[in-house]
C-alpha cells in the first residue's frame, strides 16, 4: 500500500481509538456518581500510574537507541493507550507507522470505507467513496475466501443510495465483475444475482461465471489446505504461489503474495521472492517501490532488501536525493554481520560509479567521497562494534583502484590504494599481488609489473612456488638476460629460505613427537615395575600368573577408543566372560573370542555398528542392547567387550542386512541408563586409520543459533517454549557430556536464517531462571585438522581467502592459541555427516613405531601422535572460540 494509504489508515484507527477511550471514561464517570473511593484505592491508583510512567520513560529511552525494535513500540502504545496519554499514544503511533507499514488485509479496508461513508454527504463525498471501495477492490477484491465480503460491501452501499441516485446499471457491473472473478460461495452471488435482475443473467455473464466457477475448483484444495493449516502457513502459502506462478495471472499471484505477507510480514525470504517478481514481472513503478519500501519497513535487518530497495529505485528514474536517503536509513537499520555493511557500500559506491560520465568533475568527485567515507566507516563504525572490518581482503579500495585505472588513468591513485591494501596484512598473499600484478598488467607498464612481482616473491607466505612461476614466465615474455637472471636468482633464493624453514618446522615436529614418545614409553615402564614391586611383596599364589596375565590383556586393549576395532586377537588362552558371568569362572570352549581370522562369518563390518559411552554398571548388556536395537532390523549378534573387572562399557551389534545400520545410526546420543549411548560406523582402523566421526557441523549455519549461560535444568521444551515465538524451531541440541550432564550450551535450528537472525535480536541478553543468555549465529571456530597422507598444497592454483580464515575473516574471533608449528590449513570443508575418511594415497599404513624406525616420519605421522596429547586441549580451545564468538556479538 502506499505511503498516502498507511496515513489514512493510521488516522482511522487513531479517531477511533480516541472515541473508544472517551466512551470508556464517560461510562467510568457515570458509574463513579455517588461512589467515594477509599484512601487505600486512590492509593493503589496513584502507586500504579508511577510504575507505568517510568516502564513508558524506560521504553522511549530504549526506541531512541533503536528505533527498529517492533515488540518495544507495541508494548509503549499499550501502555499509553491504558494511561490515556492520547496525545502520546498518537505520537508513538506515528511513529511505529513510519518504521513498520500497516498489514493490508479485507478487515483494514472495510473499516476504512465504513469511516469514509460517514462524510459521504460533504461535497465530492460519494466520489470519494466509490474511490475507497476501487482500491479495496484492487488491493483485496481477488482474495477467495475474504474478498466476496469487500464486493458485498460496495453494493450495499450502492443499494442504499439507490433511492437518492438510480443507477442500476452500477450495482449490475458490480454483480459482473464479482462472477468473473474466482472466489468462494460463488454460486450464492450468482443465486441472488438472478433474484435480483429484472432481465436475468445473460450469456455473458453466465459463460464467465463458469469460467471462473472452474479456476475456483482448481484453487479450492490449496484454500482448504490454508484453512486447516496451523500459523504461519508458510509452506503451504509457498506451495499456492508456486501454482498461481505456473497459471500466470499477474494479478493473482499478487494477491496471494499479500497474503502470505499478511501471516507472514517478518520472513524476509518471502519479501524477496514478492520483490523479485515485480521487479521482472510487473514492472509497474509505484506497485514496484512501494513493495520494496514495505519490505524494509517489516525486515530492516536484512541487507538484502535494502541492496533490492536501491536498484529498483535506480532502475525506476529515482532522483538521487531520494536514493541516498534510501541509502542512509539502511546504515542505521541495525544489520547483525560486519559483510552486510561491506555489501551495502558497494552496491550505493555502483550506484554512484553509474552515474558518472567521467567527463564531470562534480559527479567524479561526489565517487571519491563516497569512497573515502566508506573505508573511514569501515574503520570506525563497522570495527568498533564487530571487532572485524568485514571486509579484509579490501573488496572496496580493489574496485575503487580499478575505476582510478580504466575511467581515471590514474596509476598514481590505483597505486597508493594497493600500497594501502598490502599494509592492511594482505602481503602474504599470492593472490592479492597477482590481482595488483594484472592491473599493472592491463594499464600500467613493465616496469611496475616487474617491481610488483619481485616484491610478491619477497613477501608471499602461502604459495611462494606460484609467484616465482608467474615471474618467471613475466621474464620469458618482456625481459632482458639481465632481467631473466636477476629473476632466476631472486626465486632460488628466495625458494631455498622457504624449504629450510619447512625443514626446521618438520624437524621441530619430529623432535617434540620423539619426547612424547619416549615420555609415555618411561610411564609404562615405571608402571610395570611398580606393578611387580607389588607382586614380590605379595608372594606367589596360585592364580596370579593367570591374574597378571588378564590384566596386561586389559593394559593394552581395555582403553580402546569409539571407533576402534573388536577384531583383535585374544591373548593365548584367553576366555571371554559371558554376560552376567563371575571373575574367573570358566567358561565353555566355544565362547572363546574369535578373531576374522579364525571366523570369516563372524565380523562383518558393513552390517555392525560400534557401541561406546555406556555404564559399566549395566546387567546384561548383550540382552539388553538386543532389545534396544531389535527395532532397527533382525540383530545376528551383540559382543559386549568384558575385562578382568567387568562390563567396559562397549560393545558391537552385528545386524543381518546392510539397511539397519543406518536406522541404527539414527540412535546416537539416544540416552541409555542417564548417559549418551554413542553410535557410530564400525570401521577397520588398521584399513583406514584416519577415520573419525563427528556428526554435527563446523561451519558457519545461518539458520541455527548458539545459546551459552543456559541453567543445567534448562529442558528441550522450556527452550522450544522460549524460540517459537521467532519462527519454525525444527531442532534443538542441549549439548552434554558423556556422562549425559548438560553443560549449559544448545543449538537451535530454524527453517531459514531470517528466523535465526530475528531469534539472536530478541533472545540474546534474556534472562532465563535467573541466567543471562548469549546467543549467536552458529559458527563453530574452524576445527585443525592434521595433514592428511598425500596431502600437499597446490602448486598452481590459489587457495581463496576464506578456506584459511574461515566464512568470517581473520578476526578475534579466530584467535588459536596453539603453536604456530601445529597449525594446519584445511584444503576443503568440513563434513557433517558419518563416513570414512579419504583413503590414504601412500598406501596402507601399517605399524607407526615400526615404520619409525625403518624411514623419517612426515607431518602426518607426527600429527597422529600427536591427537591423542592434542585431543583435550581441542575441546577447551571448541569452547574457548564459542564464549569468544558469542561475546563479540
Amino acid at each position: 500500500m502506499a505511503a498516502t494509504g498507511d496515513a489514512e489508515e493510521t488516522q482511522l484507527q487513531e479517531m477511533e481509538e480516541e472515541a473508544r477511550m472517551e466512551n470508556e471514561m464517560d461510562s467510568d464517570e457515570e458509574e463513579g456518581l455517588g461512589i467515594e473511593n477509599s484512601d487505600d484505592e486512590i492509593d493503589d491508583s496513584s502507586e500504579d500510574e508511577k510504575e507505568n510512567e517510568a516502564e513508558i520513560q524506560r521504553l522511549e529511552e530504549q526506541l531512541s537507541i533503536n528505533a527498529f525494535d517492533y515488540n518495544c513500540h507495541v508494548d509503549l502504545i499499550k501502555l499509553l493507550r491504558q494511561e490515556g496519554e492520547l496525545p502520546r499514544l498518537r505520537k508513538a503511533r506515528q511513529k511505529m507507522s513510519e518504521l513498520f507499514p500497516l498489514t493490508e488485509g479485507p478487515e483494514i479496508w472495510l473499516e476504512y470505507a465504513q469511516y469514509s461513508i460517514g462524510g459521504m454527504g460533504l461535497p465530492g463525498g460519494m466520489e470519494k467513496v466509490r474511490s475507497i471501495f476501487e482500491r479495496a477492490l484492487t488491493a483485496v477484491g481477488l482474495h477467495m475466501t475474504k474478498g466476496a465480503t469487500v464486493w458485498e460491501a460496495y453494493r450495499e452501499f450502492e443499494n442504499a443510495i439507490l433511492l437518492l441516485n438510480a443507477q442500476l446499471e452500477r450495482i449490475h457491473t458490480l454483480f459482473r465483475r464479482q462472477l468473473s472473478i474466482p472466489l468462494m460461495d460463488m454460486d450464492g452471488t450468482y443465486a441472488e444475482y438472478e433474484e435480483w435482475s429484472d432481465q436475468g443473467v445473460s450469456d455473458t455473464v453466465s459463460q464467465k461465471y463458469k469460467g471462473a466457477l472452474k479456476q475456483m475448483e482448481k484453487s479450492k484444495p490449496y484454500e482448504e489446505t490454508l484453512m486447516i493449516a496451523e500459523p504461519p502457513k508458510l509452506a503451504e502459502y509457498q506451495t499456492y504461489i508456486d501454482y498461481e506462478q505456473k497459471e500466470g495471472d499477474p494479478a493473482r499471484i499478487q494477491i496471494i503474495f499479500e497474503r502470505a505477507l499478511s501471516e507472514n510480514c517478518l520472513v524476509p525470504d518471502m519479501w524477496a521472492k514478492y520483490t523479485k517478481y515485480l521487479d521482472r514481472q510487473l514492472k509497474i513503478k509505484d506497485l514496484v517501490l512501494s513493495s520494496h519500501d514495505r519490505a524494509v519497513r517489516n525486515c530492516p535487518w536484512t541487507m538484502g532488501l535494502w541492496k533490492n530497495y536501491l536498484l529498483a529505485l535506480e532502475r525506476h528514474g529515482a532522483d538521487h536525493h531520494t536514493i541516498s536517503d534510501v541509502f542512509e536509513k539502511a546504515l542505521n537499520a541495525g544489520f547483525i554481520q560486519a559483510t552486510d555493511y561491506v555489501n551495502i557500500w558497494e552496491a550505493y559506491l555502483d550506484y554512484l560509479r553509474r552515474r558518472v560520465d567521467f567527463k564531470s568533475s562534480r559527479e567524479l568527485e561526489e565517487l571519491r567521497a563516497a569512497f573515502t567515507r566508506s573505508l573511514d566507516y569501515m574503520k570506525q563504525d563497522v570495527e568498533e562494534r564487530f571487532s572485524e572490518s568485514g571486509d579484509p581482503s579490501c573488496t572496496i579500495m580493489q574496485v575503487w583502484a580499478k575505476i582510478e585505472a580504466l575511467h581515471c588513468k590514474n596509476m598514481q591513485k590505483a597505486r597508493e590504494l594497493w600500497d594501502s591494501i598490502m599494509t592492511k596484512g594482505n602481503a602474504k598473499f599470492a593472490n592479492m599481488w597477482l590481482e595488483y600484478y594484472n592491473l599493472e598488467r592491463s594499464y600500467g607498464d613493465a616496469l611496475h609489473c616487474r617491481k610488483a612481482l619481485h616484491r610478491a616473491v619477497q613477501c608471499t607466505s602461502d604459495y611462494p612456488e606460484h609467484v616465482c612461476e608467474v615471474l618467471l614466465t613475466f621474464e620469458r615474455v618482456e625481459g632482458s638476460l639481465e632481467d631473466w637472471d636477476a629473476a632466476v636468482q631472486k626465486t632460488e633464493t628466495r625458494l631455498n629460505r622457504v624449504n629450510e624453514q619447512r625443514s626446521k618446522v618438520t624437524a621441530k615436529e619430529a623432535h617434540v613427537a620423539r619426547q612424547e614418545e619416549e615420555k609415555t614409553e618411561q610411564r609404562r615402564r615405571a608402571k610395570a615395575d611398580k606393578k611387580n614391586q607389588k607382586k614380590g611383596q605379595k608372594g606367589s599364589r596360585p592364580g596370579d600368573k593367570r591374574k597378571a596375565e588378564d590384566k596386561d590383556y586389559e593394559d593394552e586393549w581395555g582403553e580402546e577408543s569409539e571407533s576402534g576395532l573388536f577384531g583383535r586377537r585374544a591373548p593365548p588362552g584367553r576366555r571371554q566372560e559371558p554376560p552376567g558371568g563371575k571373575r574367573g569362572q570358566q567358561v565353555a570352549p566355544a565362547t572363546v573370542w574369535k578373531t576374522q581370522e579364525d571366523d570369516p562369518e563372524l565380523r562383518k563390518d558393513d552390517c555392525s555398528v560400534f557401541i561406546s559411552n555406556l555404564a559399566f554398571t549395566m546387567d546384561d548388556p548383550e540382552k539388553r542392547l538386543k532389545k534396544l536395537f531389535e527395532p532397527c532390523g533382525p540383530v545376528q549378534s551383540v559382543r559386549p567387550v568384558y575385562a578382568a573387572k567387568g562390563f567396559r562399557g562397549y560393545c558391537y551389534v552385528q545386524f543381518e542386512g546392510k539397511a539397519s545400520v543406518l536406522e541404527a545410526l539414527k540412535m546416537d546420543r539416544r540416552e541409555v541408563e542417564g548417559r549418551p549411548m554413542f553410535v557410530s560406523p564400525c570401521v577397520d582402523k588398521n584399513k583406514n586409520p584416519d577415520f573419525k566421526v563427528f556428526k554435527y557441523n563446523t561451519n558457519l549455519e545461518k539458520h541455527k543459533i548458539f545459546i551459552s549461560g543456559l541453567p543445567f535444568s534448562c529442558t528441550k521444551e522450556q527452550l522450544e517454549e522460549l524460540c517459537k515465538d521467532n519462527g519454525t524451531v525444527k531442532d534443538i541440541r542441549l549439548v552434554t557430556n558423556r556422562s549425559g550432564k548438560p553443560k549449559g550450551l544448545a543449538y537451535v535450528e530454524f527453517g531459514d536464517e531470517a528466523q535465526a537472525s530475528q531469534a539472536v535480536l530478541k533472545l540474546d541478553g534474556t534472562v532465563l531462571q535467573e541466567h543471562t543468555l548469549s546467543v549467536a549465529i552458529s559458527n563453530p571456530p574452524r576445527r585443525n585438522t592434521a595433514d592428511k597422507p598425500g596431502f600437499s598444497r597446490p602448486v598452481g592454483a590459489m587457495m581463496p581467502r576464506s578456506m584459511v580464515y574461515g566464512s568470517r575473516g581473520k578476526g578475534r574471533t579466530q584467535l588459536s592459541l596453539l603453536p604456530r608449528s601445529l597449525h594446519r590449513q584445511t584444503g576443503s570443508e568440513s563434513k557433517a555427516e558419518n563416513g570414512t575418511a579419504p583413503k590414504p594415497t601412500g598406501g596402507e599404513s601399517g605399524d607407526a613405531g615400526n615404520e619409525a624406525q625403518a624411514k623419517p616420519l612426515s607431518n602426518s605421522d607426527f600429527a597422529k601422535m600427536l591427537f591423542k596429547k592434542c585431543q583435550h586441549t581441542t575441546h577447551l580451545l571448541f569452547s574457548l572460540h564459542a564464549t569468544i564468538f558469542v561475546s563479540m556479538q
